[in-house]
């Protein structure tokens, strides 16, 4: 009877005063930039996403469930809807499982190939969430579109991304014929972190004689270096949704296998060395940010003063599979062109306006599209009706306008 009373008043009671707390916490701990649009909107799905992290913090503590399974057992709830235009089949390379979309219409020769890896920080995403992106651009852009299921935290950490990543796309690219796909126009895009791994399997496909060389990349909000935390859009950005500068913070110390301790010397650039930012600094400094992107605000000096024990422990962060903009002149010149998207409310802005300088620096073509309302995540929202914002669908169409254009 105790047990009965619990679950039909404890409960409820219980999940509401959770959801009235995060309420609480979002009104005091977020920022909305007043070139959002929709303001009330943002708001309403930052606090279910807060929810969400919240309800499965409290798992984790309890020894329930980790807080990304439960996280990801959420999201994939969505409806996952047919399109009669495409085909759709579930793969396994090895240990990754992709899926893979195919236009139903015939075609009269091989088609363009999309291998696409999606975002969500190591913790959010996955096949089912971007489902109907990759449907999308398949159907839109008449191309067979690859999608990678990597794997992610808590049970697998870096380089796991970046490794999965190359895997399947190079089991991909060495049977394109069985998939119908002309080896001479290959795209790989990425969004987020899937951005990242888009730049790290580009520049390690680089000089591979034994396969199709890549024709473009596409890198949508990409985060490419966990080096310089103190440029402009991280500090303007830092409190904006979805993502913020603690849950970056708390993500590149559990995928990095670094103590939560020495979060302080991640932040302010305690672990580099001296020698080391002075050859990285022409690539990483604030110094490279168009002016039109920073403010009159207080510039921290960076990086702080060199800690030793915090570079034993964060050394691996300048390796180029983690922070891929860092890597040499005549590997970035041999880059196919590319396609970077940024957005002026999202914190890893300046991660795509320095990795398409250094791009355009080595001569790499480089078409760059800016959504000044735009935010991080905004365009897995692009077909979700009433929560989607004009942002959304405006990277989508650029997108496939870009790729349609190869």
């Amino acid at each position: 009877m105790v047990l009965l009373w619990l679950l039909l008043w404890g409960l409820p009671t219980f999940l509401l005063g959770v959801f009235l707390w995060v309420v609480l916490v979002h009104f005091f701990t977020t920022h909305i930039p007043a070139s959002m649009q929709h303001p009330a909107k943002v708001r309403f799905l930052h606090c279910l996403f807060l929810y969400v992290i919240t309800l499965g913090n409290i798992l984790e503590k309890l020894g329930i469930c980790p807080m990304p399974k439960f996280a990801r057992f959420v999201h994939d709830l969505v409806i996952i809807k047919k399109d009669p235009k495409v085909a759709v089949t579930n793969l396994r390379f090895g240990s990754v499982p992709v899926r893979l979309f195919q236009p139903t219409a015939p075609s009269s020769g091989p088609r363009r190939g999309i291998i696409f890896y999606h975002g969500g920080g190591a913790v959010f995403g996955s096949l089912d969430c971007y489902h109907s992106l990759c449907s999308f651009l398949a159907r839109e852009t008449d191309s067979v579109v690859l999608s990678v299921g990597y794997r992610k935290l808590p049970d697998y950490h870096s380089p796991i991304i970046t490794k999965d990543c190359l895997n399947a796309s190079i089991h991909f690219l060495k049977a394109l014929d069985t998939y119908g796909v002309d080896p001479a126009r290959v795209v790989l895009c990425g969004e987020s972190i899937g951005g990242g791994a888009v730049a790290v399997t580009t520049q390690s496909l680089v000089g591979r004689p034994d396969l199709p060389r890549i024709r473009a990349q596409v890198l949508i909000n990409p985060i490419v270096q966990a080096v310089n935390l103190q440029l402009p859009s991280f500090r303007q950005n830092q409190r904006v949704p979805f993502l913020t500068r603690k849950f970056v913070v708390t993500v590149v110390c559990q995928y990095m296998n670094i103590h939560r301790s020495w979060h302080r010397a991640l932040l302010t650039g305690a672990f580099i060395p001296p020698e080391a930012w002075s050859k990285y600094k022409k690539w990483l400094s604030s110094d490279n940010i168009p002016k039109r992107f920073k403010t009159k605000s207080h510039q921290p000096s960076f990086p702080a003063p060199f800690n030793e024990a915090a570079y034993l422990e964060m050394k691996h962060l300048l390796d180029v599979e983690n922070s891929p903009i860092l890597a040499e002149d005549e590997v970035i010149a041999q880059l196919p062109e590319a396609f970077v998207v940024s957005c002026g409310n999202d914190i890893l802005r300046d991660d795509a306006l320095l990795y398409r300088k250094r791009l355009e620096d080595q001569g790499v073509p480089v078409t760059w599209h800016h959504a000044e309302d735009g935010f991080h995540g905004s365009v897995i929202l692009f077909d979700k009706k009433h929560l989607s914002f004009p942002c959304s669908q405006e990277i989508m169409n650029a997108v496939v306008c870009y790729i349609k254009g190869i």
